[in-house]
């Protein structure tokens, strides 16, 4: 009967051994999945400032072409105003050399009768 018990002991220390080495591989695929689970964490957190950057560019660029479609429609707007301007400018300097064509010609008109 000694011997049984020896035999039990020796058994025991086997399953130890691999109940160890089993706790072990456990606590490595635990190690192993919390890495895992941080770098999908981290993953997402990048995926949510990348979609938050995204938004804000959309934002930007909205608002970028509001203010373009403001700048063409100012622009078009001055060039018009330029043109009525130029128009204008145009005419009064027809009517300047008119005026001072026509005043040449009385100028003329009256030193051809004093000649006489």
């Amino acid at each position: 009967m000694n011997d049984h018990p020896a035999n039990l002991a020796g058994q025991v220390e086997p399953g130890a051994a691999d109940l160890e080495a089993a706790t072990r591989r456990l606590m490595t695929a635990l190690d192993a999945l919390e890495s895992a689970v941080e770098r999908r964490r981290e993953a997402d957190r990048d995926e949510d400032e990348l979609a938050t950057r995204i938004q804000a560019l959309g934002a930007d660029r909205s608002r970028l072409a509001d203010e373009l479609d403001g700048s063409l429609m100012k622009t078009r707007r001055l060039e018009r105003t330029n043109r009525e301007i130029a128009e204008r400018l145009d005419s009064a300097i027809g009517t300047i050399r008119a005026v001072l064509n026509g005043g040449d010609a009385q100028d003329t008109a009256h030193h051809d009768e004093d000649d006489e």
